[in-house]
């Protein structure tokens, strides 16, 4: 009887292990993405937008929307461009309609607006945005508000890196 009960618990064990196994949550280095971001690198936002698809959590749709509008920013054929803008478009909107008091979404979409071509049209939000960083700005964390720091610093002309001194 002892010996069954032993089996049984070992069993019911090797199940909640298997379980709990099958679930575990893959963390995502939000480093890599700033990184990529940064950089025209097409490489870097490939190996990025991999990790970011392995990843789990709340962040995971607006990573991969906005790697993906960098994408296509990055590859050749206007018609691949213009599909692989458009599926980013469409993940990092979403995100950012889900959750629409994130500000480090609002940071992800003025990176791309930014340096969006003009014909795209995706232009609209820089003022709000850039204004809902800077009233924010103190929230977010650490790591964002260093990329944030830094692409006042050399790539933004709606943030300032005295808006955050």
């Amino acid at each position: 009887m002892k010996q069954m009960q032993l089996s049984l618990s070992l069993m019911l064990s090797m199940i909640v292990m298997a379980i709990s196994g099958s679930s575990a949550q893959t963390a995502y280095n939000k480093t890599g993405f700033y990184k990529a971001m940064a950089t025209d690198n097409l490489q870097q936002v490939e190996t990025q937008l991999k990790e970011a698809q392995a990843a789990t959590g709340n962040d995971k749709t607006a990573i991969l929307g906005t790697l993906t509008m960098k994408k296509a920013g990055l590859i050749s054929g206007a018609g691949k461009k213009l599909k692989t803008f458009k599926a980013g478009h469409e993940q990092l909107e979403a995100s950012i309609t889900a959750d629409k008091d994130n500000a480090e979404y609002r940071f992800m979409r003025l990176m791309i607006q930014e340096q969006a071509p003009g014909i795209l049209g995706y232009k609209g939000e820089i003022k709000n945005d850039s204004d809902y960083i800077r009233k924010s700005f103190k929230t977010l964390p650490k790591n964002v508000q260093e990329a944030i720091v830094n692409y006042a610093q050399t790539k933004s002309k709606a943030l300032s890196a005295k808006d955050f001194n």
